[in-house]
């Protein structure tokens, strides 16, 4: 099959270019290449490539700064998607798009499950939510994975390098005594190879299987932490402790550290949905974390 990926660069995107190589031909772009806030380049790119399958893990992520960027996240989020969907149809092709936990309010005090109501607390959030409907709206072959604090590893110049928050807790373990970390945000770490390499056993089963159950779901790392207890899990698999000189982990609430963009509490994610339908889960967020600091 021919694939054209979006968002190649990115922490899932890296990842992505790498599992679906088996699958057939990859083409593969990131901004500047392709601009998802630019209609008319976005159709370009998918009528250049006329592809068989799109993969779209190219999205606008600063969380905060989209409180002051509003219609650049809903340009890329919100418009981008909809657009990928109506290029497909044309094509007859198959959408992948990734959405995020965050289009939740983190009121339930329970797992997410796909049919329960969003309503995000942020420009990103709805933003996101925007993509999906857009997406929707427009039909088409497509399946649209929610995910849930998604994290990277990549090894450059034979040193490890975690994206994401991974990353923020080893740099902060080694500039400070104490780190605090809040208690009261809760959701499902998810390594991004995980995802992708489930991406692409999901396209290993061909295109009718993909076009048979489209629609929705959730995908993130099985069971779910607070930021304190990943960030706890983090520390005691750093590969490299006596770097450390951190000394306390201090629990701290989400009230403690005023940020532009407000965030769910409890936004973790129900993937019995897409077990049923797949027969296939993420393992454990605990012993993925581990397999990939290893």
């Amino acid at each position: 099959m021919n694939l054209l990926l979006l968002g190649n660069t990115g922490q899932l995107g890296w990842e992505l270019q790498r599992c679906l190589q088996p699958l057939g031909d990859v083409a593969a772009f990131d901004y500047p290449e392709v601009d998802l806030a630019d209609p008319a380049g976005i159709r370009k790119k998918v009528q250049e490539c006329h592809p068989d399958v799109i993969v779209n893990a190219s999205a606008y992520t600063a969380v905060d700064r989209a409180e002051s960027e509003p219609e650049l996240a809903e340009a890329i989020n919100g418009r981008g998607p909809g657009i990928l969907a109506e290029e497909a149809r044309k094509l007859h092709a198959v959408l992948i798009h990734y959405s995020t936990d965050y289009v939740f309010d983190g009121m339930k005090g329970a797992l997410y499950v796909e049919t329960d109501r969003p309503d995000p607390l942020n420009v990103y959030g709805k933003s996101k939510l925007h993509g999906e409907q857009s997406l929707q709206q427009v039909g088409g072959d497509h399946l649209i994975f929610r995910t849930s604090w998604v994290y990277a590893h990549r090894t450059r110049a034979g040193s490890l390098r975690m994206g994401g928050f991974v990353n923020k807790v080893l740099e902060w373990a080694r500039q400070q005594d104490s780190l605090r970390m809040v208690t009261d945000q809760v959701g499902n770490p998810t390594w991004s190879r995980m995802l992708a390499e489930m991406t692409a056993q999901i396209l290993a089963r061909g295109l009718e299987h993909v076009r048979e159950h489209t629609g929705l779901y959730h995908l993130a790392g099985s069971g779910f932490a607070s930021r304190f207890d990943w960030a706890k899990s983090i520390l005691e698999l750093d590969p490299d402790k006596k770097e450390q000189r951190v000394k306390e982990l201090i629990p701290s609430l989400t009230s403690d550290f005023p940020t532009p963009a407000q965030r769910p509490l409890f936004s973790a994610l129900d993937c019995t949905h897409f077990l049923a339908i797949f027969g296939l889960q993420l393992p454990d967020w605990k012993s993925t974390l581990r397999l990939a600091m290893e």
